[in-house]
């Protein structure tokens, strides 16, 4: 059995407390990865979400890059950081996986979300916690399976993400569906 830090290189976010937020116009804007962007990131729909929070600074933070591996300390969840959310902040509730040329991107997505042998091991380090985090150093002991070939890793990783996407469209379509039938009730009842 391998462990998670033999095969990614781990990035711990800003320590959100340590930044000093500048009131001048020059300072950099930043807008914080949360919640909401990890799940825009895991089904590739784009919420649009302008509520997010900002902060200029001066500081050093740490911020995304397309294509990046993220993992959240808080939902346990991983996703990989679209070109919409290129630049954001990310704090110590999130880590960025570097990976090598032993495991695609998208694999290492799909084995963190999905697969139930590191599921497990979640479970048992959350055991007779009063907080649902998880730790950076749970998540850096996780044991790994055996890796497919690299080509199969892709085609898993690939066919994971349009079936996560698939999933999101098809819940939007039924939500507006749902929200115009309700209308022309509305309309109906209103005559």
């Amino acid at each position: 059995m391998r462990r998670l830090d033999n095969v990614v290189k781990f990035i711990s976010g800003s320590p959100q407390f340590r930044i000093k937020e500048a009131f001048d116009d020059k300072a950099p804007l930043y807008i914080y990865y949360g919640q909401p962007n990890i799940e825009e990131d895991l089904n590739g729909i784009d919420y649009n979400n302008s509520d997010s929070k900002k902060v200029r600074t001066f500081d050093k933070v740490n911020t995304l890059c397309e294509g990046d591996v993220v993992f959240s300390l808080i939902s346990g969840k991983s996703a990989i950081v679209a070109a919409s959310h290129q630049g954001y902040l990310y704090t110590q509730n999130y880590v960025k996986l570097v990976t090598n040329k032993k495991i695609d991107s998208k694999y290492l997505v799909y084995l963190l979300n999905e697969d139930k042998f590191i599921g497990k091991q979640f479970q048992i380090g959350l055991q007779g916690s009063q907080v649902l985090k998880y730790t950076l150093k749970q998540v850096k002991q996780l044991e790994l399976p055996d890796f497919p070939t690299i080509e199969k890793q892709r085609i898993i990783g690939d066919i994971y993400f349009n079936q996560l996407r698939l999933c999101a469209l098809r819940n939007r379509a039924a939500n507006l569906e749902t929200a115009i039938l309700f209308e022309k009730l509305r309309g109906l009842s209103n005559k």
